[in-house]
């Protein structure tokens, strides 16, 4: 008999897809929406095959995502039931949907990486943000990945980021406007401007009409190899130095110095390492940050050290409660 921590390991591809298929077929909101429920019910609810389903919910309920009744019901395990609710900020079906969609098929890279070498394999191949924004639809599936798993830790990391005071951030490479929705949410007088790529742009306007902010959250569109990053007393870099090495990442962070106001602060928000190598999440997106872009995980103690080669000090780690963390750096 194997053990549990190697069944995980053999056989998380299957309860990835079936997590996966249960969210793109409304498994979870019919389950959040009418309480336990037989796979029948929800096949004949949900117009989906009823054996197949029920295979998939097996799954689920070994992984401990769902628990079944005695009445061979399923429902939704109590403390995960906000992460498939699709009207909640911690849902993360679009970006599990990144996962099975994207980034599985690029998985198969990683034995040439082992025989060949990365930088060899990827000779030739467009820059990663070429792909990932070759086209509206790519674009919109990507950035709603990265609002659904940036949106809810964003409440928690701007009340760590303690931004009182603060008149302007710049959020660079802020996608659809996760942390600056959150920023703006919580501090009234804050006013927010995402730097990003100019295919950005539609998606932060939807952001902006639809949460009210019209004269609060502007988008400045820009390449930030390229272009200076707008000035304000406080940048942010959320989800974004993971996607580069160490010299570019210093090289990012030379310019926000030079953006910044004296006495001003840089926020990272990223994945942390801990000691030991962990947690799982850090280490598959680790991976994932291998095979999707040209970076890489950090652990706190890194992050301090990029900070201090650009120039800011008295740089501090907030954890907070979910995986993303953050770091700050000020500039004296």
């Amino acid at each position: 008999m194997t053990s549990s921590s190697l069944d995980h390991a053999m056989f998380g591809l299957f309860s990835t897809h079936a997590l996966h298929l249960a969210d793109k077929h409304g498994v979870f909101t019919h389950l959040i929406a009418e309480g336990p429920a037989t796979p029948a019910r929800i096949a004949t609810a949900r117009r989906i095959d009823e054996e197949t389903l029920e295979r998939l919910l097996l799954v689920l309920a070994s992984v401990s995502v769902v628990e079944r009744g005695s009445d061979g019901s399923y429902r939704i395990a109590q403390a995960l039931t906000p992460f498939f609710d699709t009207a909640g900020p911690r849902y993360i079906g679009g970006f599990v949907r990144h996962l099975v969609t994207n980034t599985t098929g690029q998985l198969e890279r990683l034995d040439d990486y082992l025989t060949r070498g990365k930088a060899v394999v990827d000779a030739g191949l467009p820059a990663p943000f070429d792909t990932i924004y070759r086209d509206e639809e790519a674009t919109r599936e990507f950035l709603e990945a990265m609002w659904n798993l940036s949106f809810g830790v964003s409440e928690e990391l701007v009340e760590l980021a303690r931004l009182d005071g603060v008149r302007h951030l710049v959020d660079v490479g802020g996608a659809s406007g996760a942390f600056a929705v959150a920023a703006l949410t919580r501090y009234p007088s804050l006013n927010v401007t995402v730097f990003d790529l100019p295919e950005v742009g539609p998606f932060l306007e939807n952001t902006r009409q639809s949460k009210g902010l019209q004269d609060r959250l502007a988008f400045a569109p820009g390449d930030f190899f390229r272009d200076p990053l707008p000035p304000a007393e406080c940048l942010s870099f959320g989800y974004i130095l993971s996607d580069w090495d160490d010299k570019t990442c210093v090289e990012l962070l030379r310019k926000a110095y030079d953006a910044c106001a004296s006495g001003g602060r840089v926020l990272l928000m990223e994945r942390l390492f801990d000691e030991n190598g962990g947690p799982l999440a850090t280490a598959a997106m680790n991976l994932s940050m291998h095979v999707e872009t040209q970076g890489r995980h950090r652990t706190a103690a890194e992050y301090t050290g990029l900070l201090e080669e650009a120039g800011f000090g008295d740089c501090a780690a907030h954890r907070s409660t979910w995986d993303k963390h953050l770091v700050v750096g000020r500039k004296s």
